[in-house]
């Protein structure tokens, strides 16, 4: 497996694609379909140039490049991180054994699911995120939502590759299918319900960055543990590009943040919507909203499914290797909490591999509370003594033990008519999306910024906040 990347070739790749020539005429025949799908679906805003990163090599040094790209021309690929001769399958039944270079019969069909599930969602995030650059407030922020975007394509060609590599006709039906569904679609929606969701803001776009690509974080970070190491290498070099979404997300939220602390203290208000500002329960609203949804990505607390791709060797624990137990846990147990009909809260005891949803989600949990813990520290060095909160667990779900019970922000099990009475102080109302969206004019001049949001403390790749990010037509 070669650390460079063939860009002669016309698929970029370092999976020696020339190599297998019926695989490679299969992707050539899907690469315009491809096209098709992004010229239709992809950003609508089109540009000249846009500053963007390129991988160039999958090592850990001096893996990318950066330079101004005509979007429509960037060079999606193929890239899987390097091979590790010597690994071993680090939990299940198989533990101990080599990892797998192919698709073992029997594991076919369910490897092929969490393949179209996982490939699924990153075609969905350009859909959802199409109109965005209309009202971007920045070059730079401009710039960012791209760098999303074609990531977020590359994404998808990994998934692909490893569909029409691995699973045979089965596999390329699959990857045609990704491209037919669409964010939203009544007809062909996306697999997952946070991927149908309106993406049309970008405090709504800073969210989504921070809590849902979070949620891909640990859902890559799972597949990487796989037995199936091509899938695992896939899902490696993945997170290496995830890692920016996410910073996107933070610092878009901490700015937004910032910038409504200024005018809070500027005005001395918390009223700050006739300043041109987002209000601090408008945010937390969104935190609400974006938080919950992607909780409900993680499925049911109690899986059968999981604890048997666990058993398998398909799935692992996030940072499997790291865990201090024995990588079986047929012996284990864990307590769920359960909201009971008299409208108290619960806990049952169960064996801990049936529990893996909830024990990723925890993890992405206290991941979460890191990011909140920042925005509550600009209100406390600006004087502000308002916080900023994740909800309850059990809040807004849709998934899992919680669906179909009301449960409040501060985890308080409720009625339905109490529930009701309550939605507008604690989820974003048609009144709340229209004044944020009221906020949302596009900023294309260098150097300059919207007023509901603060600009960032250093631009990308050490160039300058003021610096041409993006060459608009």
């Amino acid at each position: 497996m070669p650390d460079k990347i063939d860009y002669d070739a016309k698929i970029p790749n370092n999976v020696d694609l020339a190599g297998d020539r019926r695989l490679q005429r299969a992707l050539e025949g899907w690469q315009p379909k491809f096209m098709n799908w992004w010229g239709e679906m992809g950003p609508t805003l089109e540009t000249e140039g846009v500053y963007l990163r390129t991988a160039v090599s999958v090592g850990r040094d001096g893996w990318a490049h950066f330079g101004h790209v005509n979007v429509p021309d960037y060079r999606w690929g193929i890239f899987l991180a390097e091979r590790d001769a010597d690994r071993k399958i680090a939990f299940g039944q198989h533990r101990g054994e080599p990892v797998w270079q192919q698709v073992p019969g029997e594991y076919r069909a369910d490897l092929q699911r969490l393949i179209v599930i996982q490939g699924d969602t990153e075609p969905a995030s350009v859909e959802q995120q199409k109109l965005l650059g209309l009202t971007a407030p920045s070059l730079y922020d401009l710039r960012n939502l791209f760098q999303v975007n074609v990531e977020e394509g590359r994404h998808l060609w990994a998934m692909v590759y490893l569909l029409h590599a691995y699973f045979g006709r089965e596999g390329r039906d699959e990857a045609e299918g990704l491209l037919l569904r669409n964010s939203g679609s009544p007809d062909a929606p996306r697999i997952l319900g946070a991927f149908n969701e309106e993406t049309a803001d970008w405090l709504a776009f800073y969210m989504f960055t921070y809590f849902t690509d979070r949620d891909g974080k640990y859902q890559l970070g799972t597949l990487k543990e796989s037995a199936f190491d091509p899938l695992s290498r896939t899902c490696e070099f993945m997170l290496k590009e995830e890692a920016h979404h996410m910073f996107v997300g933070t610092t878009g939220v901490d700015r937004v943040v910032q910038r409504s602390a200024d005018l809070i203290r500027e005005h001395d208000t918390m009223d700050i919507a006739a300043h041109g500002a987002i209000p601090l329960d408008i945010i937390q609203k969104y935190i609400n909203f974006h938080y919950t949804v992607s909780l409900d990505l993680f499925g049911s607390e109690r899986s059968t499914n999981a604890a048997n791709y666990y058993t398998a060797g398909l799935k692992g624990r996030w940072q499997e290797t790291r865990r201090k137990d024995d990588h079986q846990l047929t012996d284990d147990a864990a307590m769920l909490e359960k909201p009971q009909a008299d409208g108290t809260w619960g806990a049952e005891e169960l064996q801990a591999i049936l529990l893996l949803n909830l024990d990723l989600r925890s993890e992405y949990i206290a991941d979460c509370q890191t990011g909140v813990n920042r925005w509550n520290k600009i209100l406390s060095e600006n004087d502000i003594s308002y916080r900023l909160a994740l909800p309850h667990p059990g809040f807004n779900r849709e998934v899992g033990i919680n669906s179909g019970h009301h449960v409040t922000p501060d985890g308080t099990i409720v009625d339905e008519k109490t529930w009701q009475a309550n939605l507008r102080k604690w989820l974003p109302t048609t009144e709340d999306l229209t004044f944020v969206r009221s906020l949302m004019h596009p900023v294309y001049e260098r150097g300059k910024i919207a007023g509901w949001v603060a600009p960032p403390r250093q631009g990308i790749n050490g160039k300058p906040f003021d610096y041409e990010y993006v060459y608009l037509t």
